[in-house]
């Protein structure tokens, strides 16, 4: 086969682990090369005799396909091959959680960008033109783009068999028609926001010898884009065979399949390796964003700001295809009161299908649109009681033992009122007095349209709960491989398991649990592939718990097999043996060098491991005795300022506290929780997909915004470590909710500087302004 090249339990005692082991800070393996330079990601790939593959899209949100005429495009001197839904060899459908999307539209087109035929060359240059000389003839439609008609109006086209709805999901607790003393209600929207990783959607796929094919591809999920992939093909799985490349960042938008099945089919037509690598504009039509929603929310209060009743009306839009809308319709429905105890509870969340871009994971999935709506309302709540915001969300907090609106019940600890108080008694930043002031430290920075004048400043609070890992009765599960051997006189532990390694920082975690369990300085990662069982998705927030709970037990096998045979050979009883520093020791202190115990004999293990079992939910009530396996919660509070006549935001500083439950890296932990804030601020004041008509607008980072080094302000980080009793070392999910909670404290704050009742994200000038 040819290969791708690039150019150029606990552990026994953390307090005896070697260094780099569970609780340090090691450096990535990968640091330097990236920060040089020299990292190959899965664009640099390439292979002798490589083609260039490419993809037609559709110009309409919607419209039928009359006919297509690819020869003028075979003419092309340099074209391998030109390709249609007739030429998808097996299944011409795909799909997350429902198979409804077409590996090539087949009779009509339900989306801008949709794919209608592939193209292979020997440049890719050679291969855009080719595209340009594919005739399709298209009868163009009325888009379905309104997602609330959607959901109720008959009258609308059905994009799919069954109706355009994808999922709904009603919530009940208590008396739904609860009265209060002190009533807020108003309607929420959230833009559409793009994952803008920078890496753009790339991969090599190498036809093998045995009729199968190997691709070589960025992605967040090894074994579920396997199956979808093989189906397409009509192969069987052992014969498509998968293996990471460098990944240029993720966040939920490589978890849906892009160029995979279409590289694939190109290597296997043409017999040669196929690289595919999409331009940045074609990545806007290539993948999933996060999913737009409207929220009519209404929150019912004592006057002493006890929460009587929360009533809710979501509306998601899938776009084209399902993708994880089911999931999206659970996750907000089963969070969408925020971490509050509330007695009384009606919430109903459609999902549906329209002819926008389709939306799929993107961090914080499903969490984030309901989080900004309910922690707006509890600002407005605030506002009506004359209640200091902060106070308020402390007095409804859940805490360990509270009963959420589905009826489970929090099991592991819930420090959502000490968060908050741990946010409050940070120092605020001092005001800027300096005259004249310091462009830069004022909105619009360096563009230099203010100085200062009708500037003024605004805090604004938030705290979210978010779901960890798989959900609903999901068999959440993860394989890993350890090996330990004698390599070069020392030795080594090799962990191997499928898990997608996309910036999180996973490889070096393993290393660090691979360390603590076995108690040896050299661990190799294997490079992750389908030749190991599954491990799921790098979504979730799920990796550290799930994978690393499967690591940290194929270690203890490992590490008792080392024990049972030392036991055997000196009659040891293997109940005293501890592991550490490279050296067996038993309980009366006699030590053996690890090195001697191995041999020439390598000892290895395979463990899967499962986290507790959830239910789903109830389709009328909503309720489950645990959706969900682990709850995580975060806080943030925002200092603002805004220039109210050009209608422009400064965040001044951003602090969050999170409760991580054991920072297995304290640095990486709080790059985390740094990143996902940036994130957060970019959905509150700049980050949205302009979609009319169904098409979007705005494709590319000219026009779309994402923040940079100067956006993005100063951040105090609190980490609390309250560990959850049911997960492996007590972890708790960490990159997913530091992103949900940044973008509500943020426009609370810009609504307490400016007094504005705003309900839209991201915030505008044009809101601000008034216009």
């Amino acid at each position: 086969m040819t290969r791708p090249t690039s150019p150029t339990r606990s552990p026994q005692r953390l307090d005896d682990a070697v260094t780099g082991g569970i609780g340090d800070s090691p450096s990535r393996p990968d640091s330097t090369l990236k920060v040089t330079g020299e990292y190959a990601y899965s664009s640099d790939l390439w292979a002798e005799d490589m083609l260039w593959g490419s993809t037609l899209r559709s110009p309409h949100a919607y419209a039928r396909i009359r006919s297509v005429d690819v020869s003028e495009a075979l003419k092309q001197p340099g074209v391998h091959a030109v390709l249609t839904h007739q030429d998808v060899p097996g299944e011409n459908v795909y799909g997350l959680k429902v198979s409804d999307t077409p590996v090539l539209a087949v009779d009509v087109v339900r989306h801008q960008g949709e794919p209608v035929a592939l193209v292979a060359a020997d440049h890719p240059e050679t291969a855009r033109r080719a595209l340009a000389k594919i005739v399709v003839a298209y009868e163009v439609l009325e888009p379905v783009t309104d997602p609330e008609r959607a959901a109720h109006d008959d009258t609308l086209p059905e994009l799919h068999p069954g109706g355009n709805i994808v999922r709904y999901q009603p919530v009940v607790q208590g008396d739904p028609e609860a009265e209060a003393e002190v009533v807020v209600s108003d309607v929420y929207t959230m833009g559409m926001q793009d994952q803008a990783f920078l890496g753009p959607e790339s991969g090599l796929a190498i036809p093998g010898e045995d009729g199968g094919v190997d691709l070589f591809l960025a992605t967040q999920w090894l074994h579920v884009d396997q199956k979808q992939t093989a189906r397409a093909l009509g192969l069987p799985l052992d014969k498509v065979r998968f293996t990471m490349s460098g990944v240029g960042g993720a966040f939920g938008g490589r978890e849906d399949l892009s160029m995979q099945i279409h590289c694939c089919m190109l290597a296997l037509h043409t017999g040669k390796p196929v690289k595919m690598v999409y331009n940045r504009l074609e990545s806007f039509y290539g993948h999933v964003h996060r999913h737009p929603a409207k929220m009519y929310y209404e929150h019912g209060a004592t006057k002493d700001g006890k929460l009587v009743y929360v009533k809710a009306r979501m509306y998601f839009d899938g776009g084209a295809y399902a993708s994880k809308t089911p999931v999206v319709v659970s996750n907000a429905t089963s969070l969408g009161t925020g971490p509050y105890v509330v007695p009384n509870v009606r919430i109903e969340g459609w999902g549906v299908y329209t002819n926008n871009p389709p939306c799929g994971a993107m961090r914080g999935l499903g969490a984030v649109q309901p989080a900004f709506a309910y922690e707006l309302q509890m600002d407005k709540l605030a506002g009506a009681l004359g209640m200091d915001p902060v106070r308020l969300r402390q007095i409804n907090a859940v805490r360990e033992g509270a009963s959420l609106h589905t009826g489970q019940v929090l099991d592991s600890p819930a420090p959502v009122a000490e968060l908050l108080e741990r946010l409050a008694r940070m120092p605020l930043p001092p005001e800027d007095t300096t005259t004249p002031r310091d462009v830069r430290t004022l909105p619009g920075g360096l563009s230099n349209t203010s100085h200062g004048e009708g500037v003024v400043r605004g805090v604004g609070y938030s705290v979210i709960i978010k779901n960890v890992s798989y959900a609903e009765g999901v068999d959440d599960y993860s394989t890993a491989r350890v090996r330990l051997e004698v390599i070069g006189g020392a030795p080594v532990a090799l962990v191997h398991t499928a898990a997608a390694e996309v910036g999180q920082g996973l490889i070096t975690v393993h290393q660090q649990i691979a360390r603590s369990e076995l108690g040896v300085e050299r661990v190799t990662i294997h490079p992750a592939d389908t030749q190991v069982g599954d491990a799921g998705s790098s979504s979730a927030s799920r990796q550290t718990y799930i994978t690393g709970g499967a690591v940290r037990d194929a270690c203890a096998a490992v590490r008792q097999a080392v024990f049972d045979r030392v036991a055997r050979r000196f009659c040891e009883d293997s109940a005293g043996l501890t592991l550490t520093g490279g050296k067996v020791v038993s309980a009366t202190g006699a030590v053996l060098d690890l090195v001697e115990v191995l041999g020439e004999e390598a000892i290895e293990e395979t463990r899967e491991y499962h986290h507790l079992r959830t239910y789903k939910m109830d389709p009328v009530t909503g309720q489950s005795r645990r959706v969900h396996v682990q709850h995580a919660y975060a806080a943030h509070r925002a200092v603002v300022e805004v220039d109210t006549g050009l209608g422009l935001v400064k965040v001044v500083q951003l602090d969050c506290a999170q409760d991580v439950g054991k920072a297995v890296n304290p640095d990486a932990v709080v790059g985390q929780i740094q990143g996902g804030s940036t994130q957060g601020l970019g959905l509150a004041v700049m980050e949205e997909i302009k979609v009319r008509e169904g098409k979007i607008r705005n494709p590319s980072f000219t026009d779309y915004l994402i923040p940079t080094i100067l956006d993005t302000p100063p951040m105090r980080i609190d980490v609390l470590e309250r560990a959850d009793p049911h997960s492996p070392y007590g972890v708790r999910g960490v990159g997913e909710p530091p992103t949900i909670s940044a973008t509500p404290a943020v426009v609370n704050a810009i609504r307490d500087a400016t007094g504005l009742n705003l309900t839209h994200t991201p915030v505008s000038p044009e809101q601000l302004c008034g216009s």
